[in-house]
């Protein structure tokens, strides 16, 4: 069976995002003042091939921890759907 996972890596609320704080301040140039406290994070969408769905969740999971998420700066969550 075919899962979607869609992926989202946000830097750890502790570190500074310089690039967060760059959009702010653009932000606060349109006078958009009442945004604060932006984070950029990522998006990722992949598709899994696995017999179940807690196999799928492993898999992501695995992969999250192992390539796509610095676990030292970053956080990742995940939803799974089956296509």
């Amino acid at each position: 069976m075919k899962y979607i996972a869609e992926i989202n890596i946000m830097t750890r609320s502790e570190i500074l995002d310089p690039q967060g704080k760059a959009v702010k301040l653009g932000l606060h140039n349109l006078q958009m003042d009442s945004i604060d406290n932006v984070r950029i994070g990522k998006h990722i969408r992949l598709e899994v091939d696995a017999a179940t769905e807690d196999q799928a969740r492993t898999t992501v999971d695995s992969a999250c921890r192992q390539l796509l998420a610095n676990l030292i700066m970053e956080e990742y969550s995940f939803e799974l759907h089956a296509v």
